[in-house]
This record gives C-alpha cells, sequence and structure tokens, in this order.
C-alpha cells in the first residue's frame, strides 16, 4: 500500500490512532456504565488526552517541517497554535 512512509508522519498518524483509540474506549466505557456521574469524570480525563496530543503532532510536524520554512513562517505556524491554546482556554 504504502511503498515510503517519512517517519514523522508515520509517528504523527500512530498519535492520532492512539489517540482516537482512547477516545473510542472512553465511549465504550460511558456506554458500559450508564451513568451520568461516570460519563462527566471519563468525559473530565479526556480533556487531558485532546490537548497532549494536539501538541505533540504538532511538535512533530514542526521539527518536519524546520528545515523547509522560512523563519517567518515558522513564527507564524507557532503564533496560529498559541492563538488555539488561548481561544480554547478563553471559552
Amino acid at each position: 500500500m504504502f511503498l515510503f512512509l517519512d517517519r514523522i508522519v508515520l509517528g504523527m498518524a500512530l498519535l492520532r490512532l492512539l489517540s482516537s483509540s482512547i477516545e473510542f474506549s472512553a465511549a465504550m466505557l460511558m456506554l458500559y456504565f450508564n451513568r451520568v456521574e461516570t460519563a462527566f469524570k471519563i468525559n473530565s480525563l479526556l480533556a487531558l488526552v485532546g490537548p497532549t496530543v494536539l501538541l505533540t503532532t504538532t511538535s512533530l510536524g514542526l521539527v518536519g517541517l524546520a528545515g523547509k520554512v522560512s523563519p517567518c513562517s515558522m513564527a507564524i505556524i507557532l503564533l496560529g497554535v498559541a492563538l488555539i491554546f488561548i481561544g480554547v482556554n478563553r471559552m
């Protein structure tokens, strides 16, 4: 299927697969316990997973782009990531 996989892209994809399996497992646990209180606790734990995966995959992507993107463009990308986190924290 794939002849050549970039290590950075593979790492990013594997992190996203890990994240999706954690999310799916959490959804199954919510259905299994069938209680709002327990589902709320599980959902609260997932709030830690999302930003961690976002930061890690973004960092991997930036490492992969480091030699290919100008410093100005890199600063704009980092500013965009920072604005995402500022926007999420202000909700």
